[in-house]
């Protein structure tokens, strides 16, 4: 089957599933490839995209041991550490956020798991920005339990993001303070109470394509209605700070595979944009459908203004 056929097939409603023969999509022509993952984009998604953004509302001094993150305490990084911010900064960014024309706002926590006091000020400014702001709320605070995902939800949370990073096969390679599976798990808790999902990775971590699309396949499985796609920016102190950076072309090959195999989902383009050319115009004609603006984590992203003005120029409707 080429390329194309199997586009057609998914343009018609067929899936891809691991028992589908999948080499295909590191063997064929890249830009065959780019051009049927945009035409599957436009099928399911027309021209609409999405805007979110982040701030990092409790940074450094992390549990968990993951290998890319400079917010992890195992890593000797330059990182800022502080504990969760006040309530009038996050609501102004918020505010300023949405101003700009961001569709979406999250917050986003270091550590395990958000608990105790910090939670309950995380509840209550989501409360304050829901009946305040017109915009959607997500929230990034890790393994919360099914109650305070409830809270959460009640408190204007719409989606709610937690990343599987990378393969199964792969993820003890990343990660061993937690595990492959507690990671599904709460992706699973999270659809059960009928919150969206955000869940993507990172790659350029060392993974082979296959490990790429094992992954991709385990979010289609997973009904994920979000997949962010971080590509990994080297952070001096980590394990990972000498890897090989990938190729714009990688890049998009991989974007362009996700596509395929969640044709409904929002592909979000993330951290890693300054490995693509013109603040990845390339990727949203390849798939992307979406993107987090702003600042990211710990890498610099874009502008607000610089990308509204992309997609506008590229005939999106932002």
């Amino acid at each position: 089957m080429t390329i194309t056929e199997l586009k057609e097939k998914i343009l018609s409603g067929y899936r891809i599933t691991r028992n589908d023969e999948l080499t295909i999509f590191k063997i064929c022509d890249f830009m065959e490839l780019c051009q049927a993952a945009d035409e599957i984009r436009e099928k399911f998604s027309g021209n609409q995209v999405e805007l979110c953004s982040i701030i990092n509302g409790k940074s450094g001094h992390c549990s968990e041991n993951c290998r890319f993150c400079a917010q992890s305490a195992f890593n000797k990084t330059d990182c800022e550490t502080y504990d969760f911010i006040e309530d009038e900064k996050i609501v102004a960014r918020a505010v300023q956020d949405a101003n700009e024309g961001v569709h979406r706002f999250a917050i986003v926590t270091s550590g395990r798991s958000l608990s105790g006091a910090d939670f309950e000020k995380a509840i209550n400014v989501y409360k304050k920005m829901s009946s305040t702001l017109k915009m959607n709320f997500c929230a990034s605070f890790g393994f919360l339990t099914k109650d305070q995902l409830l809270r959460l939800k009640d408190a204007g949370v719409t989606r709610y993001h937690h990343n599987i990073e990378t393969s199964r096969r792969n993820f003890p390679n990343i990660c061993t303070s937690h595990t492959f599976d507690m990671k599904l798990e709460t992706i699973k808790t999270v659809k059960e109470i009928g919150m969206k999902i955000c869940s993507g990775g990172i790659i350029g971590m060392g993974e082979t394509f296959e490990d790429r699309i094992d992954m991709a396949l385990t979010l289609s499985e997973a009904g994920v209605d979000s997949i962010p796609i971080n590509a990994l920016m080297p952070i001096k102190g980590t394990p990972f700070e000498n890897i090989q950076q990938l190729s714009e072309d990688e890049i998009l090959r991989t974007i362009a595979m996700f596509r395929f195999i969640n044709p409904q989902s929002t592909i979000r383009l993330a951290a890693g944009r300054k490995l693509l050319s013109n603040s990845g115009e390339k990727a949203f004609n390849a798939g992307a459908n979406a993107m987090i603006t702003g600042n990211m984590l710990t890498t610099s992203g874009t502008t607000i203004a610089g990308d509204i003005s992309l997609m506008k120029k590229m005939g999106r409707k932002v």
